[in-house]
């Protein structure tokens, strides 16, 4: 696999380890105030790579569950009045040199025509312009160019961070080289919701389950609306059609039962789900430098 260590594999396709439990939820986050033209909110996508399967079983799926063989790679930022928060960090950066697909066993091929912080560039934007950084969780999917932002400060639940940056990260199969710059770096731990911005309209909340500490993220758009980017909670849309549990999540009560809790309050807020890793979703997508408002 062209000298790649295995553990920077998507950790959708490693077994990992027990449950702390669910972290705290406190609610749907509270409605957000009225705005200004001055206090837009814009949420820019970007393609982060693409991952090819040869099989859905370790999705909790059978083959017949779904067609879908190809999943899509997503990062997110989100410019508000006080402060840019990049959501997810894509596959490593590494890959972007490489053409084409690389392949490794386990039927899994991965590929990044372009890194994250290219595209950012390409928009007038360096790292150094983002304040803060937060992940749904640190598998090599999602954080692959984090080492790039260690400026900003990076929002994370406790048992990701315990997880991630304890003495054991490996037997999660996290990749600890992959985010070594941000074990120094300014850090904010969180137990439980987070508004990041104070207004309601950019909302952490704990979804445990796929790994200890995994998070989703709440957003208010004033012409999108409400729109709930939901990390590795459902991978396929069958995942969600079906309960299906992935073979390797963290914890399968937990994991159902974030699933269970999302779904109400998905309803309660009349908000749009975006299942980040569904290329079908992404295509549909308008790509930075369009945004979404």
């Amino acid at each position: 696999m062209n000298g790649l260590d295995l553990r920077r594999l998507p950790a959708i396709f490693l077994l990992i380890a027990v449950v702390t439990g669910c972290a705290n939820f406190q609610g749907a986050p509270d409605a957000p105030r009225e705005v200004s033209p001055a206090d837009m909110l814009r949420l820019l996508v970007f393609d982060c790579g693409r991952i090819r399967l040869e099989s859905v079983h370790l999705f909790g799926l059978a083959s017949t569950d779904t067609d879908v063989r190809e999943l899509a790679v997503p990062c997110y930022l989100i410019d508000h009045p006080r402060g840019r928060l990049l959501w997810e960090g894509g596959l490593p950066s590494e890959l972007a040199g490489i053409d084409g697909w690389v392949e490794d066993r386990g039927g899994l091929s991965q590929r990044l025509d372009r890194s994250l912080v290219d595209q950012l560039a390409a928009l007038g934007w360096q790292p150094e312009d983002v304040d803060w950084i937060a992940f749904s969780h640190y598998h090599s999917d999602h954080i692959g160019a984090a080492a790039a932002f260690a400026g900003a400060t990076q929002l994370i639940q406790r048992a990701e961070a315990e997880a991630a940056f304890g003495a054991e990260a490996a037997q999660y199969f996290f990749d600890p080289d992959l985010y070594a710059a941000l074990v120094d770096a300014p850090k904010k731990v969180l137990d439980g919701r987070y508004d990041v911005f104070g207004d309601g309209r950019v909302v952490l909340l704990p979804a445990p389950g796929h790994t200890p500490g995994h998070q989703v993220l709440y957003l208010n758009l004033t012409e999108t609306g409400p729109l709930l980017l939901a990390g590795d909670l459902w991978h396929f849309e069958a995942s969600r059609r079906l309960r299906a549990v992935p073979l390797f999540n963290y914890d399968r009560e937990a994991t159902l039962a974030s699933m269970d809790r999302f779904e109400v309050l998905l309803e309660q807020w009349g908000a749009t789900l975006w299942i980040e890793h569904s290329l079908e979703l992404f295509e549909s997508l308008d790509l930075a430098p369009a945004f979404y408002h």
